[in-house]
């Protein structure tokens, strides 16, 4: 779907009024001993001085604050575009520019760069006043002080005493197993097995692998285990 494109009035204005008033500037400078690209460099100045200026005094009176110094270099960039429009409008004679006028134009860089430096770097938001903070460690109010007040007045409740259950006796230790004998026979017969067990695998064979290899009981395995380390 296409946009509909409809012309704005007001931006033809603005773009025709801007081409005329750039050529006025161009033609004045020009015909003041400014030729080549400087002649191009005045219009173009002055109407970014405006621009700028006009953005300032918009930000300046959105904060709230003073602008006068906007008002002031947009006054002067609109001078100097209006005179130049109405200097090449027939009533100066451009063959013969008076000397004040290429003053005037020869001056413009300078004067430029200063407005749009000022109009930069000026403080543009009021400071804020920080609401005070009110003393703490001296101000207390009225209901915390009673409280104070009033737990100093009062006497402390002795705190009730929690009665202690007697400590259990610690159980006595469990008498360690006797030792289970092992006849020498299964000895030299599972050194044999740990033996093969440790040349296939690398490691020593563990008490749990010797009981399933002899199939003996749990506290036999672990006697001929200790009698084989």
């Amino acid at each position: 779907m296409r946009p509909n494109l409809r012309p704005d009035a007001v931006l033809v204005q603005a773009v025709i009024a801007g081409a005329l008033s750039f050529a006025h500037l161009h033609d004045l400078a020009e015909a003041a001993g400014q030729t080549g690209w400087k002649a191009w460099a005045y219009p173009v100045s002055v109407d970014l001085l405006l621009v700028a200026a006009w953005h300032r005094l918009r930000s300046l009176r959105a904060a709230g604050t003073s602008a006068r110094s906007a008002w002031t270099w947009f006054t002067v960039a609109l001078a100097a575009s209006l005179g130049a429009n109405i200097a090449t409008a027939g009533l100066l004679d451009l063959t013969d520019v008076p000397d004040w006028l290429r003053i005037l134009v020869a001056g413009w860089p300078a004067l430029a760069f200063l407005g749009g430096t000022l109009l930069v770097h000026s403080p543009g938001h009021p400071e804020v006043a920080q609401p005070a903070v009110p003393d703490t460690d001296t101000e207390q109010p009225a209901a915390v002080e009673a409280v104070i007040e009033r737990d100093d007045m009062t006497e402390l409740e002795p705190e009730p005493e929690i009665a202690t259950t007697p400590a259990l006796p610690s159980p006595e230790p469990e008498p360690e197993p006797a030792p289970v004998p092992v006849p020498p026979a299964l000895i030299a017969h599972a050194r044999k097995v740990a033996d093969d067990y440790r040349a296939r695998t690398g490691y020593p064979i563990d008490a749990d692998t010797l009981r399933a290899r002899l199939g003996v009981p749990p506290l036999m395995a672990n006697a001929i285990a200790a009698q084989l380390a």
